[in-house]
């Protein structure tokens, strides 16, 4: 079985998923009509990379305060704070993009108070919604990788800067510059891809000429018109722009100029005075943005569960059982690539390779390269929940790989050896060795990928009947037919069960690790 796993299983696996992820591309290539972009989809084009730049400027530019803020400052509750920022996140951008319309909307907490000051109300509705939303979905996972690079920051070039009495303005020189031309790269091509494949977030707040995506164009071009050969035609246009920001991203990170040292948590110097004053209104302000969009959800949801249908819980059903079905799936693949990468050999850099693809693409785009295969056999209707299983295994995928391969490595260091010399093979191999040591991160990636797979709200949009909806479109379809109260409370289910799912995946991790 070891041996299976290290050679032949991973490349099947490896070929397997080029494929699922290429096919779909190969039949958008055929049924696109023609090169040529009307001005339309000039338009979404240039909508489309001018909201992805601003959003991920703003939320790395923003990230670099707040994390230099957490970095260099204690306090009671830090960590708790830390991992409350982090939260949207994981939130199903569905609900994410409901919690800012409820801090931010028409009836929000914002015009309330500009009504009591006597002054115009502002609307959320458009390209500087879809910006906003964006940053507030990406400012954590900005500010998590930016203090990553100052937690990595070896702590005797701290001890040495003390020692030399250097000033915050020349650690901020000689140290966190460094640092940050380091980091921000991969944070913003990060950003910028995850910004270029958000669906939900145009589909709700945008629409119209002048705030139109390439993917929501791509969903109008399907749903509206069933105009295959331009929808097609956009999604090639869509993937090539994800494709070309990936590899200026490899082009360009770096790693930081520090070298190792002995210890892993760096000693930062807590700044005082005014300096510390102002980190505090920084994580205050940061902190507000995050969190008050999340209880606007709970607080207007809680007398929304009344409201609901009873479609929701169908959906809900629906929704957990394509999440468990497409965890099951990616863990297991993740896990069986990271395990064969780590063995090494000839292949091993294709695998990672084939592992990293589907980054490329989006679900909308192969939902839609599916929807073309499979329109001539049978009705797309009666696949909805297996593509979707199937397309939320392979975009998850890259992340729980990416999650395990360091740790199998070390597995694969410590143990490999070891194992053949006992002649430990098989389901005893994976039972005593693999998942022991390798549970801690497999019950992470589980919960991400069953938080992630929730919330999803892109090939579904495609495939799904009003029957088969799942519950992230029920709320969207809420939310189009202005039932507020019943969306923000389908809003608050998905949010309790996305969180249970991620909270009794890590859990299981943590408690199996230390079994």
């Amino acid at each position: 079985m070891a041996s299976r796993i290290g050679t032949l299983i991973p490349a099947i696996l490896a070929v397997g998923l080029a494929l699922v992820v290429l096919a779909p591309l190969l039949v958008v290539a055929g049924r696109a009509t023609g090169f040529a972009l009307g001005p339309a989809d000039w338009a979404a084009l240039r909508f489309t990379l001018l909201q992805a730049l601003a959003s991920a400027v703003v939320s790395v530019g923003l990230a670099v305060p707040v994390a230099r803020a957490l970095a260099r400052q204690t306090f009671p509750g830090r960590g708790a704070l830390i991992t409350l920022m982090g939260a949207p996140f994981l939130l199903p951008t569905i609900v994410a993009v409901l919690g800012v319309v409820a801090v931010f909307g028409r009836s929000g907490l914002v015009n309330d108070v500009l009504r009591l000051l006597g002054l115009g109300p502002v609307s959320i509705y458009g390209a500087h919604g879809v910006v906003l939303a964006h940053v507030f979905l990406n400012l954590p996972l900005a500010v998590r990788m930016v203090l990553q690079g100052w937690l990595a920051i070896p702590s005797e070039r701290f001890r040495l800067a003390e020692s030399l009495g250097l000033a915050p303005r020349d650690l901020w020189r000689h140290l966190e510059v460094p640092m940050l031309r380091a980091v921000l790269p991969g944070a913003f091509v990060v950003i910028f891809v995850i910004c270029l494949t958000s669906f939900a977030v145009a589909l709700t707040l945008g629409g119209g000429p002048r705030a139109t995506t390439v993917e929501l164009a791509i969903y109008q071009a399907m749903r509206f018109d069933f105009d295959l050969g331009r929808a097609a035609l956009l999604a090639g246009v869509q993937f090539g722009l994800c494709a070309v920001v990936a590899l200026l991203g490899w082009l360009l990170v770096r790693p930081a100029p520090f070298g190792a040292g002995l210890q892993r948590a760096p000693v930062l110097r807590q700044v005082g005075g005014w300096r510390r004053a102002a980190d505090a209104l920084v994580i205050g302000l940061a902190a507000a943005f995050l969190l008050v969009p999340l209880g606007a959800v709970i607080l207007r949801g809680l007398p929304g569960l009344a409201e609901m249908p009873d479609a929701v819980w169908a959906a809900a059903g629906r929704s957990v059982a394509v999440a468990l079905v497409s965890t099951a799936v990616t863990v297991m693949a993740a896990l069986v690539l990271a395990l064969g990468v780590a063995h090494g050999g000839r292949g091993a850099g294709a695998m990672d390779a084939a592992a990293a693809l589907p980054l490329a693409t989006s679900g909308l785009v192969l939902g839609v390269g599916l929807f073309l295969l499979v329109q001539t056999v049978v009705p797309p209707a009666t696949l909805a929940l297996p593509v979707t299983v199937m397309v939320n295994a392979v975009l998850s995928l890259p992340f729980v790989y990416r999650l395990l391969l360091p740790e199998a490595r070390v597995l694969r260091a410590d143990y490999g050896r070891l194992s053949t010399s006992l002649g430990i093979s098989g389901l005893a191999w994976l039972r005593l060795i693999v998942v022991p040591r390798l549970a801690r991160p497999i019950g992470f990636g589980a919960g991400l990928a069953a938080a992630l797979s929730m919330g999803d709200l892109g090939v579904i949009a495609l495939f799904a009947s009003e029957q088969g909806a799942t519950l992230p479109l029920v709320v969207q379809r809420l939310m189009g037919a202005y039932r507020m109260e019943a969306a923000a409370g389908a809003a608050l289910v998905l949010v309790l069960v996305s969180f249970a799912l991620f909270w009794a995946c890590d859990a299981w991790g943590r408690w199996y690790a230390s079994a």
